[in-house]
């Protein structure tokens, strides 16, 4: 009897056995790991043969283009999408595109509302968020400050069906904003009311440094202007609220997507958007 009916040589014999990797086209969103090396990340692109993965430190690497990969624990060659195929669109959020955000008048707005500290707060969050806002049909409006918020919030009125989500900056222990915070949720609002706040002194920090071309914000003494301060440490003209709006609006244009801002803060504005629409009836 032949114990080797076949060369045990021959070519093919380190994947005998093995599961054969299949053609899957990329898709943006598509979460893969590397196998040489054991990166493991999603599609955010692809471009002259190679894709490029960010992983959830958000930190981007890029792979030739074919075999190496694993999707779903199984081996995959990833391939460039036919030009004839349909890719999905994604919001700056991250989420599907529908094509029902863009449309006037699809949705009728709900009664739960979101309010934001600032100006600059509500217009970052409507470059990221507002596709997503409008299609559930939620309004963000901007107060000005958050000295008046318990007066704010009673006027309001919030109940079951009718929720507000407050957004504030420098929500932190021993801060003028957490008394303030503290205060309203001791006016026995429930689960009708969320103040949710971020670390920052200013909405400008929760966009990455790095869009910006800085390697981190810069530090401003407490007894400065904080806008004023961070555009004379950048070397950006600072003289008046002029010179203000339009660093802001330079700072805005270079945010396009959720990757783009701390993410932190991208999970602040996510969970007051599910809050305010967790218990609302359809329109």
């Amino acid at each position: 009897m032949n114990r080797y009916p076949a060369d045990v040589l021959a070519p093919g014999w380190r994947t005998a056995g093995k599961p054969k990797a299949v053609d899957v086209p990329m898709q943006m969103g598509m979460v893969v790991e590397v196998d040489d090396g054991g990166f493991c990340g999603a599609v955010v692109g692809w471009e002259n043969g190679f894709v490029i993965l960010e992983d959830r430190h958000l930190k981007r690497r890029s792979f030739p283009v074919g075999p190496g990969f694993h999707l779903d624990g199984k081996p995959v060659r990833l391939c460039v999408p036919p030009r004839t195929s349909a890719q999905p669109r994604y919001t700056a959020s991250g989420s599907r595109a529908t094509g029902e955000a863009s449309t006037p008048g699809a949705k009728t707005a709900l009664p739960s509302r979101i309010y934001v500290e600032g100006r600059h707060d509500a217009e970052l969050v409507e470059k990221v968020w507002g596709d997503d806002l409008r299609h559930v049909g939620v309004v963000v409006e901007y107060l000005g400050g958050i000295d008046d918020l318990v007066r704010i919030v009673a006027e309001f009125d919030p109940e079951p069906g009718r929720r507000l989500g407050v957004l504030v900056d420098h929500l932190i222990a021993q801060t003028k904003e957490r008394r303030i915070a503290d205060e309203v949720a001791r006016g026995g609002y429930g689960d009708v009311v969320l103040i949710a706040g971020h670390r920052f002194i200013d909405v400008w920090q929760a966009i990455r440094p790095q869009v910006l071309g800085l390697k981190a914000w810069p530090a401003v003494p407490r007894d400065v202007d904080f806008k004023k301060g961070t555009l004379a440490a950048m070397g950006w003209p600072h003289r008046d609220q002029t010179d203000i709006a339009h660093a802001w609006q330079a700072m805005l244009a270079k945010v396009t997507t959720y990757r783009d801002l701390d993410p932190d803060f991208v999970r602040t504005v996510e969970r007051l958007i599910d809050f305010v629409t967790q218990d609302a009836l359809e329109p």
